[in-house]
């Protein structure tokens, strides 16, 4: 019989297996977490810092009064309708479907009136939309 002491081995613990699982889970949590900034609901939208004003050829100005009335160009509307103000848009539109639409709406403009020039741009065929803001102080200085 042999009696002889056999060497034992340590046990090991492989950390490797455990690292790619904890990295596939935080690569989960990363990709399914959505951030919602709902609690911070201080808004001064219509200020940004802008280039200079051009005069540029295919454009044309929607501007919104804070009451809600409607002005194309620089003829106010008295339909204040999604039709009366894409019939109004296509009037004013001096390069056709490129025509670029500028939305220039006071900051207590009803959401609605900016939603409805939006609407009648789209059914005028305007798909070009960009919205005017005011420059900020620091701007100009």
């Amino acid at each position: 019989m042999n009696f002889r002491k056999r060497r034992t081995e340590e046990p090991e613990i492989n950390l490797i297996p455990f690292i790619d699982v904890l990295l596939v889970i935080l690569i989960f949590l990363m990709l399914t977490t959505t951030y919602s900034k709902f609690t911070e609901m201080e808004l001064t939208l219509p200020s940004a810092d802008t280039e200079q004003l051009r005069d540029r050829p295919k454009e044309v100005i929607v501007s919104i009064a804070a009451d809600g009335r409607y002005a194309v160009g620089k003829d106010a509307l008295q339909d204040r309708s999604v039709e009366g103000i894409a019939s109004a848009l296509t009037r004013h539109a001096p390069a056709g479907k490129d025509s670029i639409v500028i939305i220039s709406a006071d900051a207590n403009a009803p959401h609605q009136s900016v939603v409805s020039a939006m609407e009648a741009a789209r059914r005028a065929g305007l798909s070009q939309i960009t919205f005017a803001t005011q420059a900020t102080s620091a701007a100009g200085q």
